[in-house]
Order: C-alpha cells, then sequence, then structure tokens
C-alpha cells in the first residue's frame, strides 16, 4: 500500500473517532480513554501530512514561477532556492510519517531493570562494570529519569561483580533496549607497570519493567533461601538473615538480593527482577518468532554478541552494529554524549524497520 493510502486511511480514522467522541455517552470511561489515545497518535501523522500538503502546494506556486520565462533572473534565482529547500523539507516529512507508520513496540514507554556484570578481564572487568553503571546513572540524570540503586557486588578494588537498578521515566526502555549485550573495554590498567593494553568486558542487560498483573508466578515454583548478606571480600555487612536468593525451578532463573536490612524488602526486589527477567524471556521468544524471516540487524539482545569497544588509548567508542565510531569516550562515559549513540541505533532500527513495510 502507498504512503497516499496510508495516509487516506487514517484520515478517515482520525474523523470517525472525533465523531464518536462528540456522540460519546454510550461510550464506557475505558472505551473513551483508549479512542481519545488512539486519536492522539494518529494526530501525530496527520498534523505532519497536513504540514507536506501544504508544502507541496508551495512547491507547485514556485514551480509556476521557474516555468515563466519572462520572470526577472534574480526573482527566478530565489524561487531556485526555496524550491530545493522544500524539496529536501517534504522529503524529510515524508520519512517522518512513514517512521510514525511503524508498528509501536508496545514496551518502549516502560522503565527498565538495569543489570551490570564483570565479565573475563578480573579486576579490570570489574572496574568496567562500574564504570559503565555509572555511565547510565549519569544518562538518567540527563534525561531526568529516576535512577534506583538495587543491589551493588563490589570487588576488594572497588570495582562491581554485578549492579542492578531500577530506571524510571516516560520512554526508559525505548531509548535503552539497544544497550544490552557484551561491552568491551581496552585501557591500561592502573596496576600495569609496563603501559600495556587490556582488553576486558562486562555485560549489560535492560529489561522492560514487567507489571505485576503480566507475569504470574506460582510459589509452587519458587524456592527461597535467605541467609547473611556480606560486603566484599566476605566482610560481613548483616548479622541477621536478610539476604534473599530466589530460583524460578521452571526457568532456572536465580535472583539475588541482599541490599536491604530487611528480608521483606529484599524479597520484593528480588520479585520484581525476576518478574522483568521472566516477562523478558517471553517477549524475546514472541519477537524470534516474528522476525525469522529477518535478523535484526541493531541487535536482538542477545548477550552473547559483543555490541560496543571502548578504546581508551584512542579515545574512541565503537558500536559494532552500526560501525559507527564516535571519538568522545569521556563524554560517552559521562552520559553527555552517549545519546549520539542510541540516537543513531534508533534510527537504523527504523530504517531497517521501513525496508521490511510496504508503506
Amino acid at each position: 500500500m502507498s504512503l497516499e493510502n496510508n495516509i487516506s486511511k487514517i484520515m478517515i480514522r482520525e474523523k470517525e473517532i472525533e465523531k464518536l467522541l462528540v456522540n460519546s455517552s454510550n461510550l464506557k470511561p475505558s472505551e473513551m480513554a483508549n479512542l481519545s489515545k488512539e486519536l492522539s497518535d494518529i494526530k501525530i501523522i496527520t498534523d505532519l501530512a497536513n504540514k507536506k500538503e501544504h508544502l507541496v502546494k508551495e512547491i507547485l506556486d514556485l514551480g509556476e514561477i521557474l516555468n515563466d520565462k519572462n520572470a526577472d533572473a534574480d526573482i527566478k534565482e530565489i524561487a531556485t532556492n526555496e524550491f530545493n529547500a522544500l524539496k529536501e523539507t517534504i522529503s524529510n516529512l515524508e520519512r517522518e510519517i512513514q517512521f510514525s507508520l511503524l508498528p509501536k513496540d508496545k514496551d518502549d514507554k516502560r522503565n527498565v531493570i538495569l543489570e551490570v556484570r564483570a565479565g573475563t578481564g578480573g579486576d579490570e572487568a570489574g572496574l568496567f562494570a562500574s564504570n559503565l553503571f555509572s555511565m547510565y546513572e549519569k544518562l538518567s540524570v540527563k534525561h531526568k529519569w529516576k535512577f534506583e540503586v538495587m543491589e551493588v557486588s563490589e570487588t576488594s578494588v572497588g570495582g562491581y561483580k554485578e549492579a542492578q537498578a531500577n530506571i524510571i521515566g516516560n520512554g526508559v526502555f525505548g531509548r535503552l533496549k539497544f544497550e544490552s549485550g557484551v561491552h568491551r573495554v581496552q585501557r591500561v590498567p592502573t596496576t600495569e607497570t609496563s603501559g600495556r593494553i587490556h582488553t576486558s568486558a562486562a555485560t549489560v542487560a535492560v529489561l522492560p519493567e514487567a507489571e505485576d498483573l503480566e507475569i504470574f508466578i506460582e510459589e509452587k515454583d519458587l524456592r527461597i533461601d535467605v541467609f547473611r548478606s556480606s560486603g566484599p571480600g566476605g566482610q560481613s555487612v548483616n548479622t541477621t538473615d536478610s539476604a534473599v536468593r530466589i530460583t524460578h525451578i521452571p526457568s532456572g532463573i536465580v535472583v539475588s538480593q541482599q541490599d536491604e536490612k530487611s528480608q521483606h524488602k529484599n524479597r520484593a526486589k528480588a520479585m520484581k527482577i525476576l518478574q522483568s527477567r521472566l516477562y523478558e524471556s517471553e517477549r524475546q521468544k514472541q519477537q524470534d518468532e516474528r522476525s525469522t524471516a529477518r535478523k535484526d540487524q541493531v541487535g536482538t539482545g542477545d548477550r552473547s554478541e559483543r555490541i560496543r569497544t571502548y578504546n581508551f588509548p584512542q579515545g574512541r567508542v565503537t558500536d559494532h552494529r552500526i560501525n559507527l565510531t564516535l571519538h568522545k569516550l569521556e563524554k560517552i562515559l559521562s552520559g553527555e554524549a552517549l545519546d549520539d549513540l542510541i540516537d543513531a541505533l534508533i534510527v537504523e532500527d527504523r530504517m531497517l524497520k521501513l525496508a521490511s513495510n510496504d508503506l
């Protein structure tokens, strides 16, 4: 179906909804809310389409000037410049409309559970994991998202074995979902006297936060162990059995929490993470079923794939999925320029979806 036919159908639907909302006495509150939301989404497309239609009329008027043999040369030059600028604007509008027509990922607006774990590389991997965790915290501050640390397991040198956070805000998953995967770092460790560059890695998992009613977990499917929480190197930080380990028997997923002094709070946090992991597992399964004919070039979220390299000696960061290198390593790790990578990944994902849709 052509872009014009899609827009025509959407404009017809816009009028249908407006008519239903005007005569809304027979509608339930939930039906009104759903229609209002649909109308809001549709108006984004129709506003762009109306803007494009207005510009097309302008470009036709300019075409008459350009085809007028008696028109002044200076006026023709001005008209030519405006004509070319309008063509580019219309082309960009058409792309925006196509993006707006793409099927929306219903999870994009969700909060997320962020999990960062040290991979290969010993102490250096733990330090890099702490760098990544800090990077996402700073990005959250930039976007005014709420960053709630759920659990941090430190190494003896101040790095992180693993760390988890709940990031709360509108559209968090939509911006962070491509961060899942293996992040690699190349740098000279502070303990390295010969100046030799080491390569280490950390894994990042970004899980859409599941609602309580979406994932039902039966008690019989859980094994819950309690134990005393401890700090790095086995140092005791609690004298009571407040730490909680939950094993979901059918899936084999294990979640531990020990940051809180209350066993009840640790259990609640662990259940939230378990729900999100189970939701992500089901979500990934559905995505795999839908996309067997087309591999997602921006990354499947597979934890085994190396997605990005942070090279300190050269001050560069390379995202291997889209072959993009930015010489902004410090700004990226400070959260200031991470959006440059995220935006490029989102655009690439949209372009691939456009290529697979007949709009």
